[in-house]
């Protein structure tokens, strides 16, 4: 593929799930598919970026000319020092970005062939993957909204909730804040709390004074006035008022939660933000103008420069330092 990057379709490439899972079947396709997508403009050694190398078909890697190093399309990427071959990886990456309600480690697991540990660890490693951080600020209509996600305590078995239940509210939950861009495009922050710093600034952080922006009648957000056009409705009254409501937002932590409680059914704490990651992308691509393939490579465009080893995903590297 040359040129610049496109989110053209290649001709023949899948447009279905069934589609994906024939065509990357075949280990050399679904190589070629990943490399052209990692590589638009032509294959580029991951350690000096020298663009003179020749390919071993027999192997699957690429040899650079210049510092003499072999390197795979997997080198400096998610997919980095695994084992699984590409037709598995573009297959649960096909998966995790098209299906609204997100896919378990389990499903995966049984789907692929491989086991719930290794399927476990390539969905956080694809959630790297979708995770799209700017730092433009928003700007326009912005709706702002809070939230706190965790277990019900009426669901928990009752030694498990004399121990993570300690008081009432939000108290024993995680804090999120959604800040969606009209007419749809959403980030959401992990904050400490809902206290009025915490929260404005988050919003001064992400938002381009001057913007109107729309919450609800939580006290916290009083005083946003100086710097935006704040505009408040109280859902004890009424939850749209003219142009004036945070639907949107709240549509997002709908789906956002039947993902967590029917898809993952438990999420610790320590890797909320992956989840987050995860259904912030399928929100903001969910318009995409090539569909379910258009989605798939988004995320496969956005494993290179992003590596995640297990000791990481499961908090023993910060042990370990």
């Amino acid at each position: 593929m040359e040129g610049s990057a496109s989110t053209e379709p290649v001709q023949n490439e899948p447009t279905t799930l069934l589609e994906a899972i024939r065509y990357y079947s075949d280990l050399d396709i679904a190589t070629k598919a990943f490399s052209e997508l990692r590589w638009p403009d032509g294959v580029t050694c991951p350690y000096c970026e020298s663009e003179e190398n020749y390919y071993a078909p027999s192997r699957r890697i690429w040899k650079c000319k210049a510092c003499r190093k072999q390197f795979s399309p997997k080198v400096g990427t998610v997919c980095e020092d695994s084992p699984i071959g590409f037709d598995k990886w573009l297959t649960a990456m096909w998966m995790i970005a098209n299906d609204k309600n997100g896919i378990s480690s389990w499903e995966l697991h049984r789907g692929l062939g491989v086991t719930q540990k290794t399927a476990w660890f390539m969905l956080q490693r694809i959630r790297l993957a979708m995770q799209t951080g700017t730092f433009e600020k928003v700007t326009g209509q912005v709706e702002v909204d809070e939230t706190y996600i965790g277990g019900k305590a009426r669901n928990m078995h009752k030694h498990v909730r004399e121990r993570k239940i300690t008081g009432t509210g939000g108290k024993d939950k995680t804090a999120v804040v959604g800040i969606l861009e009209r007419p749809g495009k959403v980030r959401t922050k992990i904050v400490s709390g809902t206290k009025r710093k915490v929260l404005q600034d988050i919003v001064r952080q992400h938002v381009e004074p001057g913007a109107e922006v729309f919450t609800d009648a939580l006290k916290s957000y009083e005083g946003l006035n100086p710097d935006y056009l704040h505009q408040v409705v109280d859902h004890a009254v009424e939850y749209v008022k003219g142009h004036v409501h945070t639907n949107g937002v709240e549509n997002f932590w709908s789906l956002l939660k039947r993902t967590l409680k029917g898809t993952y059914v438990s999420v610790e704490p320590f890797h909320l933000f992956r989840y987050l990651d995860e259904q912030s992308f399928r929100y903001n691509e969910r318009k995409d103008e090539h569909g379910d393939g258009g989605r798939f490579r988004s995320v496969v465009r956005g494993c290179a420069d992003k590596r995640l080893t297990y000791k990481e995903v499961t908090g023993k590297a910060n042990h370990a330092a």
